[in-house]
């Protein structure tokens, strides 16, 4: 696959419509052609403990950041026609489709394909966590749990594995 976009979001607390950050990376013809990120003010706008302490986030951050329609606004254009790639899918699409609900969006439809299936399928690792999978794929992770650092280790990946 040559032509996808890699997604990530972090959320704010437990429901997936709380996206609190954003990270996007357009690959074309098999080269990273753009990269988004933004903070999104969430929906509902508090944080959990548990959240914070993962990616380091807390509501004085994103307090005066935009609410995701206005972020989505910025990507829309980009993501047009492409497949969207998350490691763990499941949870990425599920943030989507729920925060598109929360503000009363129409779902486009977007196709996902997931790097930690693909990772299973494929590799041979104790574990298949985004940053093991990424440094068995020659890429090394730095700065795990900020959305675009996590986009761009699954572009990596999926370049390798997809």
């Amino acid at each position: 696959m040559k032509d996808f976009a890699a997604i990530d979001f972090e959320t704010a607390n437990g429901q997936r419509c709380s996206v609190c950050s954003v990270g996007i990376v357009i690959v074309r013809n098999g080269e990273i052609v753009d990269r988004f990120y933004s903070l999104i003010r969430p929906t509902p706008n508090y944080y959990s403990s548990f959240t914070t302490a993962i990616h380091g986030l807390m509501r004085a951050d994103t307090d005066d950041a935009p609410e995701f329609p206005e972020v989505w606004a910025q990507v829309e254009e980009r993501l047009r026609g492409l497949t969207l790639v998350a490691h763990n899918s499941p949870f990425d699409q599920g943030c989507l489709r729920a925060v598109f609900a929360a503000y009363g969006m129409d779902y486009p439809g977007y196709s996902f394909l997931c790097t930690l299936r693909a990772s299973r399928a494929k590799l041979r690792l104790p574990c298949h966590k985004l940053h093991v999978t990424a440094a068995a794929c020659g890429y090394d992770l730095e700065n795990h749990h900020h959305a675009l650092a996590d986009a761009e280790a699954c572009a990596a990946i999926a370049l390798k594995l997809l």
